[in-house]
């Protein structure tokens, strides 16, 4: 099968964990499969920049381990071309489409990766399968939201990373149920699992007596930063060894590390780190929180149990088919008194390191298998078709 992809959500030179899950089902795939990506990025002049995220230019020539990539650019003005970078998207990436002759295309996230891949897949009569990762079916904006629902309607088949997206498909965009099939994340074990918690805050310069809390994501309020940081505030007098580490990137961290100053917080902003070292700040913790107002199927949650760590984490998207009593407590989103609550009571419990390690077994070779038998289902459909249409005609 020759499968093209088409997905901003990859990595590039400057952001080289972004899109990490699709990278890691693409690299599988690519076993699989006769596989490239098109990757189509926007680009802002100096003079409007992105604020809602840190944006940074690609590098057209950056390569990916595995993978073959194409980066392609389209101008883009932040919200003023929101309405046509579907379009724009598509232009961008009809040429190398074309060149590269497709069985099928395979896109992720809905708008405008997958607008441009519907149109671009249309004009070249080739079969669409689109990837919903949870942020781009809970959309905010309308113009977003109204140019999601032709895309999910066209696309053969909606892959989605939880129960819950798909029922979210439907539910608010009509989305058919038998074209969704829920294919959730996979995990690297050879780099995240259990290890010696000393050792790993020895190497991070870490007080071996701390009870270091720890976030892995992008800096920006919809994760439940403030609350993160309130909740931090309100344990402080009766745990004065915590420890809030944030291992991320993003457009708050000027706010975060001014409400940790004023509250004379601990806080230690890490950056963004490779998966290896991930895995090392999660290792070195006592546990992984993530209070998030919206998820998809958080990877992080996945890979802090495979270190053997629990979670604290908010029962919204797909975290409740990842976290259960067993593994880590649930807290209502946008709450700080409860997340302290939270924090206070997985700080206190026993937990069984290699217990929460066995939970998840999925590798990412489980997860393109999944695909791949989701992309072959919609090519023997077309088949079907076009078998029917030639005894028709004849």
């Amino acid at each position: 099968m020759r499968l093209l992809i088409v997905t901003s959500q990859f990595p590039i030179a400057g952001e080289p964990n972004r899109g990490r899950p699709i990278y890691q089902t693409v690299r599988e795939l690519s076993r699989l499969a006769q596989v490239r990506v098109l990757s189509p990025v926007a680009t802002y002049p100096r003079w409007a920049q992105p604020r809602s995220y840190l944006y940074r230019a690609s590098d057209e020539h950056h390569s990916v381990p595995g993978c073959d990539v194409e980066y392609v650019r389209y101008p883009a003005l932040p919200a003023v071309s929101r309405p046509f970078n579907g379009r724009l998207c598509a232009r961008a990436i009809a040429a190398p489409l074309r060149a590269f002759a497709p069985d099928l295309v395979l896109s992720y996230w809905l708008y405008p990766d997958a607008y441009g891949a519907m149109l671009a897949a249309r004009q070249a009569e080739v079969p669409l399968v689109v990837g919903a990762r949870g942020s781009d079916l809970r959309v905010r904006d309308a113009i977003s939201r109204r140019l999601t629902r032709p895309v999910l309607h066209a696309a053969r088949r909606l892959l989605v990373v939880s129960e819950d997206l798909g029922r979210v498909a439907e539910r608010d965009y009509g989305a058919h149920p038998d074209r969704i099939r829920a294919i959730p994340n996979g995990c690297d074990a050879s780099i995240f699992h259990p290890a010696d918690r000393a050792e790993a805050r020895r190497a991070l310069d870490l007080p071996a007596d701390a009870e270091v809390v720890t976030y892995v994501g992008r800096l920006v309020p919809e994760k439940g930063l403030r609350e993160l940081l309130a909740a931090a505030g309100a344990l402080r007098a009766s745990r004065p060894r915590l420890q809030l580490v944030l291992v991320g990137e993003g457009p708050m961290h000027g706010e975060l590390a001014a409400l940790a100053a004023a509250g004379e917080l601990p806080v230690r902003f890490a950056g963004t780190r490779p998966p290896a070292e991930v895995a090392r700040w999660m290792c070195a913790s006592d546990l992984v929180t993530l209070p998030s107002y919206s998820e998809g199927h958080p990877n992080v949650l996945v890979e802090a149990l495979a270190c053997g760590r629990p979670v604290v984490a908010t029962p919204v998207g797909g975290i409740p088919e990842v976290v259960d009593a067993a593994s880590g407590v649930l807290v209502p989103a946008r709450d700080p008194a409860a997340l302290a609550e939270g924090l206070r009571e997985a700080l206190e419990r026993d937990w069984d390191e290699a217990a929460l390690a066995r939970r998840f077994s999925r590798d990412w070779r489980q997860v393109a298998q999944d695909t791949l038998l989701a992309c072959e289902e919609v090519l023997a459909e077309a088949r079907g078709e076009r078998a029917l249409y030639a005894a028709g005609s004849t």
